[in-house]
């Protein structure tokens, strides 16, 4: 039951912005004058269940958020359901006069977002929803020849250079003053979030600090020096500090685009290519925007024709890190255990589900989904698609990434994989990511036994590449 005690307030909606800096919905509620009821409510985004490793991350920012919110003095009060029957009936109650939230960009969630609006302009409450998790809204770069949105990154994101100038990121409000009702709501234990029986986030704990205060120590500890190097250690697989480890963050919006762009040109020199990859996930929301099925049809309804064994077999084993190919191996093993994989790896990952085992990509995009810890509605699908070819600006159907090549390049001593596979941690670098090819003493000192300890390849790389490419081949005409 909501209890009232002193001035109506007015509500922020907190969603995928889970900070208290460079937020402008928050800083125009607290601006207001009225008292801010901070409300998050547990729902599923844009209609598709939250994965597992995403559960687990939320829980921990949301706890840092609580932290962060009563420091400044306002509470975050929680609840469980759907928003267009909660939020215009905790406004009825409370006597809200305005509710404020960040903007979100998939269709359902959209749509979700007009019917509460609709709701309350008809209750006569004012709802402002704000910009906050993307440097430029979808809408706002377009192309000169025909007004559209751009469908190619490298134009796409050299308009959004030519805009000019960031806006600053907005600070932090250093008082909130907290509607001091009560609307009767959970804790973020009762939303049991995190994996029991078995606890398979054990190994999570280590490599991240969810919440704000991690967001920034991680980009500060990355302009510190990596970020330097950046352009040429970004591909190394087993450089822990070569990439900069804010992608679950930004997912979660501990900290904005704003922020790490002009902490980024404040602090380094070298910034292009970093700064790019913001750009990519810009651009991938552009995708989302226009193209509300991203993550579940072909953005090129060409590959709609495509021909996939789907073997659930082949697909389990990929999921599991037992194909046989070390770098691929090494990088599923360490998605379970992190609940992240290095982008290279990402790469190759996705495309031997694809072109190597004839597994739709919305089978690897899901198992994505469920398993990332920075997993993102539109970088996901959008980077799926570019895979597998179907997507906009979309890697050339006939690119198939060759899984130990990869390996050799970007994990020449083999640290990566001796991390990951430890069957193989004795194996020679000259071997290690095409064990198959070793002499038997070799194999025999290294103790790997293949089809034993370690599975021997689940299929040939020469005739799985030709099979997908006749497959492409046949789809396209």
């Amino acid at each position: 039951m909501t209890k009232l005690k002193t001035d109506s307030p007015v509500i922020l909606w907190f969603r995928r912005d889970l900070r208290t800096a460079d937020h402008p919905a928050l800083t125009a509620a607290v601006k207001s004058g009225a008292p801010v009821l901070c409300l998050y409510i547990n729902h599923e985004y844009a209609g598709r269940p939250r994965g597992g490793a995403s559960r687990w991350w939320l829980n921990y920012s949301l706890t840092a958020l609580a932290a962060d919110l009563k420091s400044r003095g306002a509470k975050l009060h929680i609840l469980s359901g759907n928003p267009e029957i909660l939020i215009p009936s905790v406004a009825k109650d409370t006597g809200a006069r305005a509710v404020h939230w960040t903007r979100r960009y998939a269709g359902a969630s959209i749509e979700t977002d007009k019917s509460i609006k609709s709701t309350l302009k008809d209750d006569g409450v004012d709802a402002q929803s704000h910009p906050g998790n993307l440097l430029h809204e979808p809408w706002e770069v377009t192309t000169k020849s025909d007004d559209s949105y751009y469908k190619v990154f490298t134009p796409y994101w050299k308009a959004c250079l030519a805009r000019g100038d960031i806006d600053p990121a907005l600070p932090a409000p250093e008082k909130i003053t907290g509607w001091d009702g009560d609307i009767d709501g959970l804790s973020v234990d009762d939303l049991s979030l995190l994996p029991t029986a078995p606890d398979w986030a054990g190994g999570f704990d280590d490599p991240w600090i969810p919440g704000s205060k991690g967001a920034h120590k991680r980009l500060a500890a990355f302009l510190d020096g990596p970020v330097e190097d950046y352009k040429t250690q970004r591909n190394m697989a087993a450089n822990e500090n070569g990439t900069s480890g804010l992608s679950p963050h930004l997912a979660f919006g501990e900290i904005s685009p704003r922020e790490i762009w002009h902490e980024t040109h404040k602090r380094a020199e070298k910034t292009y290519t970093f700064l790019s990859e913001t750009g990519w996930r810009e651009f991938s929301y552009v995708l989302l925007y226009h193209n509300p099925k991203l993550a579940e049809a072909n953005y090129k309804d060409a590959f709609d024709a495509f021909i996939w064994d789907n073997d659930a077999r082949k697909l389990k084993a990929w999921q599991r890190g037992q194909t046989g190919y070390p770098f691929v191996d090494a990088g599923m093993r360490q998605l379970w255990a992190t609940g992240w994989m290095h982008n290279r790896v990402r790469m190759v990952t996705a495309s031997f589900l694809i072109k190597h085992l004839l597994v739709d990509w919305r089978k690897g995009e899901d198992w994505f989904w469920d398993t990332l810890v920075d997993a993102d509605p539109a970088s996901n699908a959008a980077s799926w698609q570019w895979v597998a070819g179907s997507g906009a600006d979309a890697s050339p159907y006939f690119r198939i990434f060759n899984p130990f090549t990869q390996g050799e390049k970007f994990d020449p001593d083999g640290d990566y994989v001796r991390r990951w596979v430890p069957e193989l941690k004795h194996m020679p670098a000259k071997f290690i990511h095409r064990p198959w090819d070793a002499p038997a003493l070799v194999l025999k000192e290294a103790d790997v036994k293949l089809g034993g300890n370690y599975p021997k390849p689940i299929v040939d790389h020469k005739a799985a590449r030709e099979e997908a490419l006749g497959r492409y081949k046949d789809s396209r005409e």
